[in-house]
C-alpha cells in the first residue's frame, strides 16, 4: 500500500469515526419539551413541568381532520388503559378550530383526558410551528420528547413504550 492511499484510508477512517459520534449524539440527545402552562376547556391550568414522573401524549387535532377524529377513539383507550400507570393524555385544538365544535366533540365523545383550545397558537409554536393535524408528541418520565409522529399515532408501539415504563 502507497504513503498516499494509506493517508486516504486514516481520513476515510477519522471521518467514519467522526460521523458515527455525530450520529451517536444525535440519537441519545433528547430534546426537552417546552416550559408551557396550558389552561383546558374546564378552566384547569396543566404546567407539564409537572407532569414529570409520567409519560405525556400532547396530541394536536382539529374537528374538521378525518384522522383526528377516526385516532380519538383509541386515544381514548390508551389513555383509559394506562392513565393508572403513568401515562397522561393532553389533547390540543388547533388555534383555527371554533370552540363550540371543540366543546360540542369533547362532550359528544366523552373524551376523559384535558382538552385544551390553542387560540392564539401559542402551543403550536412552543412545539416547533405544528400546522398539520394530528399531530403527536411522546414525552418521557423525564420531561424529553421522544417521538413526533405527524399523521396517524402509532399505537401499537405507544403500548409497547408504556408496557417497558411501567415494568421499571
Amino acid at each position: 500500500m502507497g504513503s498516499k492511499q494509506y493517508h486516504k484510508l486514516v481520513i476515510y477512517a477519522v471521518l467514519g469515526v467522526v460521523l458515527a459520534a455525530l450520529v451517536y449524539v444525535g440519537l441519545t440527545q433528547k430534546a426537552s419539551a417546552p416550559a408551557l402552562t396550558m389552561t383546558t376547556l374546564s378552566g384547569q391550568t396543566i404546567d407539564l413541568a409537572q407532569l414529570r414522573g409520567k409519560t405525556v401524549v400532547v396530541n394536536f387535532w382539529a374537528t374538521s381532520c378525518p384522522g383526528c377524529i377516526k385516532e380519538m377513539p383509541q386515544l381514548v383507550d390508551v389513555y383509559q388503559r394506562y392513565h393508572s400507570k403513568g401515562l397522561e393524555v393532553v389533547a390540543v385544538a388547533m388555534n383555527y378550530d371554533p370552540a363550540d365544535h371543540v366543546r360540542q366533540f369533547v362532550t359528544e365523545q366523552r373524551l376523559p383526558f384535558p382538552v385544551v383550545m390553542d387560540t392564539q397558537g401559542d402551543i403550536a409554536r412552543a412545539f416547533g410551528e405544528v400546522k398539520l393535524t394530528p399531530t403527536a408528541f411522546v414525552i418521557d418520565t423525564e420531561g424529553h420528547i421522544v417521538e413526533q409522529t405527524i399523521g396517524d399515532l402509532d399505537f401499537a408501539k405507544l403500548q409497547q413504550r408504556l408496557d417497558e415504563a411501567s415494568k421499571t
